[in-house]
């Protein structure tokens, strides 16, 4: 029987309704105009059209880095128009120095960390939430994503790092168009993002969350239009101003997005020699957009073979490492369809459609539906896949979400998700939950879920899983701790929980300090924290309490001391750590010391990694994970990264290493060839991916793919021969036609 313990996250969902009336505190937030225009500006990167002249000014932007609140450094003026199908945004982003702009990459949607940038945030839902994140470099490119629960739950510029968990998605690609150019007064941008690309309510008059940010890297200066903390950043939905005085059209839009795809495979693996494959294919996308503002996106015969691969990680736990998706399909609205701890116990992670144990599985097809009913967000998906014999039954995913967004950061959700074996229906796992997050004031927020499973073919009780964890984050503070729970019987056959049935507790205390006198030194970021995962009897698997200083420095560069942590890995059965090295059972109690760093990531040449020495198990490790950064103009990029570590214990010595080398040529913002190259000792392999994109809108277009993986060991190793295992080369074609507005 199902016990659902309401009373661990009761206080949050009973205190929802009283974030109604929460509110930041603040005066009135500040209000952007927009000015129709009888005829469109060129978007060529020089705001001199006469049209700009009627639209009212945006300026008086203040720092977020490095004083809060200062006038910027440099003057920046920005305008907005619209007409029947798009909103116009120009920039002028004026600089004394012109000369020493940070240009950055050349290729769409890099990394605008570390270089000159300017980005625009619009909450087409003023949900103060959510929002759409448009961006360009002096070098042009095209920079967008999704912003989800103001980035909880994933890192600054990560490709949806944290799974659906991720509260930023930039491997979300939209139809739109950015020019720059730059003279000796600095750089300028135009934008067109056309109202079909946009989700908003409804035709008609408007009321938009909007922010602008600009990144004057060579001070490692941001200034925002409308103010946001320091201790907060560009995800800050709640802190943007408004842009008023525009009306939006219908919706009533489609588009349809086929591909064509020819491949040639070799697998060396066969006994009888190698098997030579060749294939053509085809499929499609489709995206139908609903006056409601509800969009439904089909998918037939899906394929991905122009995603890249993922970067290998070495791996010295007894549990499973997490990898992104980044997989276009799966991305657009992930948020929507998180529920869980990020990368700890998510209850969907797309990941676990068409893969299984590393292997692609055929995706038949399916849909998604999204959008806004009646102030509720609702998320839909299914997708139905193939079978691969010995290896995995045709399989439905079904996943169904409601949530209500309320003022100051509070939603409150519900989630159902499903797995079927198509074959045999009686083979299924479903998981049902809800979850909220309760925010108060500018600084405190609670967050919790509560989910139970249903697996009718595996007997077990104990089906519950729930979590509660509160964070305050001021200026000079942030403290933030947490509980979750996975039952015994609990299963989420969608979803990634490496650990399986276990508890987790954790609690982190930091301080900010400025030195107003050091202008070359930014910040000292003293802390503690403790994290531990313990069994549900309560015996503890893995606890480390982590004593540390971040010093931040105002170029970027940053270093940690002393970065002392006291470790404990509890093993209840032995563990083979590596070929021949097996560890036993027992509670192992160590101290090391780490030492991570950076040098300035936005110069040429740049280096970042960390250091680990000291206890591990009944022994002793001792290595690093490095990379070296190379950028040469705003063309060539290259990155050389080198993890090895040596591990000596009781029951022997062992090192383990892994090499990857990344480059990217940009030709244009939209065509661009990448590499990576990857050595990895600990599974004897080398792998090469090459990819050469020339792209068109939303991220369609030519791609040419050629992958290679080698075995390095030895037939008497690893029971394969040494040299190839598999080569493919694949062509892809996708194009976008639109219709409708």
């Amino acid at each position: 029987m199902l016990r659902f313990p309401v009373r661990a996250v009761a206080p949050l969902l009973m205190a929802v309704p009283m974030a109604v009336s929460a509110q930041t505190s603040g005066g009135a937030p500040r209000e952007a105009l927009a000015s129709v225009t009888p005829r469109p500006p060129v978007v060529d990167g020089i705001p001199s059209e006469v049209e700009w002249t009627s639209a009212p000014l945006l300026d008086g932007f203040v720092q977020r880095e490095p004083v809060q609140g200062r006038a910027a450094s440099e003057r920046t003026e920005v305008r907005v128009l619209y007409d029947a199908q798009a909103m116009y945004v120009a920039a002028w982003m004026y600089d004394s120095r012109a000369d020493a702009l940070v240009v950055g990459e050349t290729r769409r949607d890099a990394d605008p960390t570390n270089t000159d940038a300017l980005m625009l945030v619009l909450d087409t839902y003023r949900d103060r939430q959510n929002a759409f994140l448009f961006a360009t470099t002096p070098a042009g490119i095209e920079y967008d994503g999704q912003i989800t629960k103001e980035g909880a739950g994933g890192g600054t510029n990560q490709r949806q790092s944290t799974g659906s968990g991720g509260g930023f998605n930039v491997n979300w690609d939209g139809s739109w168009s950015v020019a720059t150019s730059r003279d000796a007064n600095g750089w300028y941008a135009e934008f067109r993002i056309p109202f079909s690309t946009l989700r908003y309510a409804g035709a008609g008059p408007q009321t938009w969350g909007f922010n602008v940010t600009r990144r004057i890297r060579r001070n490692n200066e941001e200034v925002f239009w409308s103010p946001v903390a320091r201790q907060f950043d560009v995800y800050r939905v709640s802190s943007a101003g408004q842009l008023t005085g525009f009306d939006a059209p219908g919706r009533g839009s489609a588009t349809v997005t086929p591909y064509v795809l020819g491949s040639a495979r070799r697998d060396y693996t066969p006994t009888t020699g190698p098997d030579d494959t060749q294939s053509a294919d085809w499929g499609v996308d489709a995206k139908f957009v609903s006056a409601s503002s509800l969009t439904l996106d089909l998918t037939y015969n899906t394929d991905f073979a122009q995603v890249e691969v993922d970067d290998q990680e070495v791996n010295l736990t007894r549990f499973r490492l997490f990898f992104p998706e980044k997989r276009p399909f799966f991305l657009e609205n992930a948020g929507t369809f998180s529920l869980g701890t990020p990368r700890e116990a998510e209850f969907f992670f797309s990941r676990r459609i068409g893969i299984q144990s590393g292997q692609a599985v055929p995706i038949v097809g399916g849909g998604r539906l999204t959008g806004r009913v009646g102030g509720l967000t609702l998320g839909v998906l299914d997708i139905q896949t193939d079978d691969v014999p010995g290896l995995v039954s045709p399989q439905n995913f079904a996943v169904g979400r409601v949530l209500k967004e309320m003022s100051n950061r509070t939603r409150l959700g519900g989630m159902f998700i499903s797995v079927v074996n198509t074959d045999d229906t009686g083979d299924r796992n479903l998981v049902y939950g809800v979850d909220g997050r309760l925010g108060i004031g500018e600084s405190l927020t609670f967050d919790g879920y509560l989910t139970a499973s249903s697996t009718p073919r595996v007997a077990g009780d104990d089906e519950v899983a729930f979590a509660t964890t509160g964070a305050w984050n001021s200026r000079d503070w942030q403290v933030n701790g947490g509980y979750y729970r996975i039952g015994e019987g609990f299963r989420a056959d969608a979803g990634f929980i490496p650990r399986g049935a276990h508890q987790f507790r954790s609690l982190r205390v930091m301080r900010r300090v400025r030195f107003e006198n050091l202008p070359w030194f930014r910040e000292l970021r003293p802390h503690i924290s403790m994290r531990e995962h313990l069994s549900l009897d309560g015996f503890s698997e893995t606890r480390l309490i982590h004593i540390d200083s971040h010093f931040e420095f105002s170029n970027g560069a940053f270093f940690q001391l002393p970065a002392f942590n006291f470790t404990r890995e509890g093993l209840q059965a032995p563990f083979e750590i590596a070929e021949g090295v097996v560890l036993p059972a027992g509670t192992y109690d160590n101290v090391d010391w780490g030492f991570a760093f950076n040098s300035n990531l936005s110069a040429p040449l740049s280096v970042q990694g960390r250091i680990d020495v000291g206890g591990f198990y009944n022994g002793f490790r001792y290595g690093h994970n490095t990379t070296l950064n190379l950028r040469v103009s705003d063309v060539f990029v290259a990155g050389l990264r080198y993890a090895w570590f040596d591990v000596d214990v009781d029951q022997g010595q062992f090192t383990t290493s892994l090499i990857g080398i990344r480059a990217a040529y940009s030709f244009t913002p939209r065509i661009y060839l990448q590499s990576l190259l990857q050595y990895n000792d600990q599974t004897d392999t080398f792998s090469g991916n090459i990819r050469l994109g020339w792209l068109n809108t939303a991220g369609t277009g030519l791609f040419i793919v050629y992958n290679d993986l080698r075995n390095t060991a030895s037939f008497a190793e690893r029971g394969l021969p040494e040299g190839p295992l598999d080569r493919q080369f694949v062509i892809k074609f996708t194009k976008q036609f639109g219709f409708g507005r």
